[in-house]
């Protein structure tokens, strides 16, 4: 019998008989619990299950559960073990489709005529535990896809067959476990044992492919961990998540509404958020006319005809809204900024001697969201982005590139985000330009990182079709990761709109365009901000810094007089001089987050002061106005100083 070597990282190599398994190999080339812990592996960088034969020599890498790729593997896993659960439960009438391993768990999309509930959980909890108990052999089968369409034609499972008939490859793989079989790729655990930890969360509806004109499916929702203490854990910061869900806060806070008579997706900011949302923008002026960029406005609708030109009427379509006709000539809500940019530049020649050239935006965008995805400021139809373009030549790239990551690190941090994760995007299989500018423009972007001494990740072939980017993904109080910040380099639409300048040779070239946001849009980094602190906002971007409370009408006087004096040095002040008890005002402050509370009673009115009070509970020496305006202004300034 021919014999293969294989091998483990960091350990020896040894012989085998060709088709052992990798279970087999790691027994005896990895060590008790580091093998106990390994539920599926790499060998030679590709995943593979524990049962897979090897036939030639290869170096094998164990995967084990409580590393994110064991993890992914094991959701996937509950995924099957939650389907396999609905099927014994409902039988034939459920019908499957998907079940992928997400982010923080698992989904499964069923066919049924009676929609599943949270009721369901339970039963459908008790019968996975049953079958994770009964230890099922997950096993791997290989078929020709003819094969395997007739196997889900026989089995009444029609949107298998419809994935089916559309791959473009010859032989497709099966996973079995006890009576139930799927389409999938793998790896999956060896035996459905180690699916002990799991919860199912929630159910919702999804479209059959994401297309809404297709069947109604139900997708539940869950998740499944190695360890007990990780999914408590976890469970704890879905009710934490739940606390400070935005929706519920900016109703609770009177910072937005949205209205169905109105239109979903589209944000009415009432007072308070139209407040919050002015100091954001103020703020994010300054720091950018500081950082030498110009402001510019554009407008919401533009010619048909510019968006064929940029290419969105081809590529971006589906994400636009449907033209409207205005004398004879079609125009477009814009679902960028970017051609408007554009259009400033082309206004008048420039020469090199001017780059870089850096002109920023907060401009509202308009793009087309299902209804079903909308998510309260998260997914909207109308928002604004913190849109900048930057026209640079080649030899500034870098430099600039570094600039606005500086940039963005200071906003983040001002707003307190310092934790994060960044990803460099590389060419995809379809793009325009010339490898020449996408080297050039891959190796700013990672220079520029590595020159600020950033942590990042490769992800390769995710740029967009014009050129390389960075994301940057922060993380919330809560450990959540929230896309926000992107820097992208742009080869095409300068050649689309024949952008030129006039270098010191005197030829003409074509500038590179930069596109960057730093905090995404407005509307989603608000909803981010609110979960993050919980509505409870630093001072300097409180919408309301201070309430001033009487204890009786004899106060209410004093109280005005306060109040004009607090208002006339800038501070947010607001007033609740009601004939209530003054535990009861002081409560409703701390419910819409008001960081100071100023109680006026008998002896402050005699002293010519105000008692302070934080929301957090702790009382403050009395103090005079003039006092109290000084504390406010030295705290407000702080996050400048960072």
């Amino acid at each position: 019998m021919a014999e293969i070597t294989l091998s483990v990282s960091g350990g020896e190599s040894k012989t085998f008989p060709e088709g052992v398994t990798v279970a087999a190999a790691l027994a005896e080339l990895v060590s008790g619990k580091k093998r106990k812990a390994t539920l599926a592996a790499r060998v030679d960088g590709r995943l593979a299950d524990l049962s897979t034969p090897l036939h030639l020599d290869a170096s094998i890498e164990p995967i084990g559960a409580d590393s994110a790729e064991g993890l992914e593997i094991l959701r996937h896993s509950a995924a099957h073990l939650m389907a396999q659960a609905v099927k014994e439960l409902f039988g034939q009438e459920v019908k499957v489709s998907i079940g992928p391993a997400i982010e923080d768990g698992f989904y499964y999309d069923f066919d049924r005529d009676i929609a599943f509930t949270p009721e369901d959980f339970e039963r459908i909890e008790a019968k996975m535990a049953e079958l994770a108990t009964a230890a099922l052999p997950v096993s791997r089968t290989e078929m020709s896809r003819d094969e395997a369409i007739d196997f889900f034609k026989k089995q009444n499972e029609p949107y298998k067959v419809e994935l089916l008939e559309e791959m473009d490859t010859e032989t497709v793989s099966l996973y079995t476990q006890g009576n139930f079989v799927d389409l999938c790729r793998g790896p999956h655990v060896p035996d459905t044992s180690w699916i002990k930890v799991f919860k199912l969360l929630r159910v919702a509806g999804s479209y059959w492919r994401g297309d809404e004109h297709r069947q109604m499916l139900t997708r539940i929702y869950g998740t499944a961990f190695a360890d007990k203490k990780d999914l408590q854990s976890y469970l704890h910061q879905l009710e934490e998540a739940k606390k400070r869900d935005h929706r519920k806060l900016g109703k609770q806070l009177g910072l937005f509404t949205i209205q169905d008579d109105i239109g979903p997706g589209l944000i009415l900011w009432q007072p308070r958020g139209a407040l919050l949302r002015r100091l954001i923008e103020d703020y994010w002026k300054d720091e950018h006319y500081k950082n030498g960029y110009q402001l510019l406005y554009t407008p919401h609708i533009a010619r048909l005809d510019l968006w064929k030109t940029s290419g969105h009427a081809d590529f971006y379509s589906e994400n636009m809204y449907a033209p409207m006709e205005i004398d004879e000539v079609l125009y477009q809500l814009k679902p960028m900024n970017c051609p408007f940019h554009i259009g400033v530049y082309k206004a008048d020649p420039h020469s090199y001697r001017e780059f870089p050239i850096r002109w920023c935006e907060l401009g509202t965008v308009y793009r087309y969201e299902r209804t079903g995805a909308l998510h309260g400021l998260m997914r909207v139809r109308g928002f604004t982005q913190d849109d900048a373009h930057i026209f640079c030549r080649p030899d500034q790239l870098q430099d600039e590139i570094y600039n606005i990551i500086s940039l963005n690190q200071h906003i983040l941090k001002t707003f307190g985000f310092d934790r994060y994760d960044v990803y460099l995007s590389t060419r995809p299989e379809k793009y325009v330009g010339s490898d020449a500018n996408w080297e050039l423009a891959t190796e700013a972007l990672k220079q520029a990182l590595e020159r600020m001494g950033m942590a990042y990740s490769i992800d390769p072939g995710e740029g967009v079709f014009y050129g390389p980017k960075i994301d940057i993904k922060i993380k919330d109080q809560l450990n959540r990761s929230w896309q926000c910040s992107t820097i992208q380099v742009d080869f095409n639409l300068p050649e689309r709109f024949q952008m030129t300048y006039m270098g010191d040779d005197g030829a003409e070239h074509q500038p590179i365009m930069i596109h960057r946001a730093l905090m995404g849009s407005l509307e989603r980094f608000i909803g981010v901000l609110i979960e993050h602190y919980a509505g409870a906002f630093p001072l300097w971007m409180a919408p309301e810094q201070a309430r001033i409370m009487n204890i009786t009408d004899d106060q209410a006087l004093w109280c005005e007089e306060v109040l004009g004096k607090l208002r006339s040095q800038g501070l947010r002040v607001e007033k609740d001089l009601r004939n209530e008890k003054l535990n009861y005002k002081i409560r409703e402050a701390q419910m819409m987050k008001v960081p100071y509370m100023l109680i006026v009673g008998e002896r402050e009115k005699a002293d010519g002061t105000i008692t302070v009070r934080k929301r957090d509970g702790e009382n403050l020496p009395a103090m005079t106005p003039d006092a109290f305006v000084r504390l406010v202004k030295e705290e407000s300034t702080a996050h400048l100083k960072s």
